[in-house]
């Protein structure tokens, strides 16, 4: 298993100034791979660490492996103790409303004065133009970049099932971060990075924007679309199941016929090829959903499997926690969330998502759960060369927070 030590971005300082869900995604990945992530939050803690319904999962998600630094910006000392982390850092991200950090003495220009070297990265609903004052969300950007009008039927714009542009907006925040530091070894200077909802969306959307302009006509909504394969549906099946069956070329057409004794329609000249069959789907599909609906979804899956075809249950997200494969090659990892970080006022004994993807063979894990509110606290101001009686008056003040003197206040 990688140590800190051994991971690539071992010795980088992030400084986390996010919030939600798009700057706490690239604080994760940075953090996941090695960085010291210092996640500066305000006395009153991180409001997703509250979130209820959807947002519950929130902060439990995206801020393993950080620490936690409890602290009023506001007040002049609490600006002190986070400049004098930046000076020591190398990279500091924030996702906060435009002016935001500049009003608090954080914008780019402040301190990169302060600290040439660094690398600055913010998470925005638009990179700079005429739609930069707007505020976003990854539902509006959603609705406004396409990707609600191809997700829902016609004239039923439907946002994606998760957070798609908030997380791909905090990975290519990572990835803009990684390079600045890569170029920082040849220049020896930072740089701004910039990442936004909006121009993520339009990424996301991009085949189809290329489809009209290779084929001169608008893509179609997902549900209503001319499907590019013959085969490549839900199918509803016996016992009330679904499952998703694909036979996505002439190979696997024929296949699908000898496994499931569909003989005749092998034979059929009007269904010799994908593009005939695509053709044919208003006739050929209502015979297959006939053939199908008789069998099971677990025997379905298997005969699948067995020919080589591409299959899939149709899995809800909380049955992932189980999934034999994931907790076979170790693609969750076993956490406990702190009270005041699960929204449901005490820990969670749970299961976390790791990134998807190996170094070496293997998986980046786990090297500490997501952090109470103010957890590190006095580390990091130790860190700084404050006294213990320093910190101590700076909790007195609430200039600053630790768990134990947060116990001291309500005992």
């Amino acid at each position: 298993m990688n140590t800190d030590k051994t991971l690539p971005l071992a010795g980088i300082r992030v400084i986390e100034f996010t919030h939600m869900v798009m700057g706490p995604t690239c604080g994760l990945i940075l953090a996941d791979l090695g960085a010291e992530v210092i996640k500066i939050e305000p006395i009153a803690g991180d409001n997703t660490r509250k979130l209820l319904g959807s947002g519950a999962g929130f902060f439990g998600t995206f801020n393993r492996n950080k620490k936690s630094l409890a602290v009023d910006v506001k007040d002049p000392r609490g600006r002190e103790i986070v400049l004098r982390l930046v000076g020591q850092a190398d990279v500091f991200s924030e996702n906060f409303k435009g002016g935001t950090m500049d009003k608090l003495g954080f914008g780019y220009a402040a301190l990169s004065r302060l600290n040439p070297g660094l690398v600055y990265v913010s998470h925005k609903g638009f990179l700079p133009g005429p739609y930069e004052h707007r505020t976003a969300l990854d539902e509006v950007v959603q609705m406004m970049g396409g990707l609600a009008y191809m997700t829902g039927p016609e004239g039923r714009p439907l946002r994606a099932g998760t957070s798609v542009n908030d997380i791909m907006g905090g990975m290519f925040g990572a990835i803009g971060a990684l390079a600045a530091l890569q170029e920082r070894h040849r220049t020896g200077r930072g740089q701004e990075v910039q990442s936004a909802l909006f121009e993520n969306n339009v990424f996301l959307v991009a085949q189809h924007m290329t489809q009209f302009a290779v084929t001169g006509k608008p893509a179609s909504p997902m549900p209503s679309r001319i499907s590019a394969w013959a085969v490549y549906d839900v199918f509803n099946v016996k016992d009330g199941e679904q499952i998703f069956l694909a036979a996505v070329s002439d190979t696997q057409w024929a296949l699908m016929c000898d496994e499931f004794g569909f003989a005749d329609l092998k034979a059929d000249p009007r269904l010799a090829s994908n593009n005939a069959r695509v053709q044919a789907r208003d006739w050929m599909m209502p015979l297959l959903r006939e053939r199908f609906a008789a069998l099971g979804a677990a025997e379905l899956g298997a005969r699948f499997e067995k020919i080589g075809l591409p299959y899939a249950p149709i899995t809800r997200p909380q049955d992932l926690l189980d999934d034999p494969h994931l907790l076979a090659t170790g693609g969750l990892a076993p956490v406990t969330l702190p009270a005041d970080a699960s929204g449901a006022g005490r820990t969670v004994d749970t299961r976390t998502a790791l990134l998807p993807l190996t170094l070496g063979g293997e998986r980046l894990g786990l090297r500490c759960a997501p952090p109470a509110l103010g957890q590190d606290t006095y580390d990091i101001l130790a860190g700084l060369g404050f006294s213990a009686d320093e910190i101590e008056q700076f909790c007195h003040a609430q200039v600053v927070k630790t768990p134990q003197a947060a116990e001291a206040a309500t005992a």
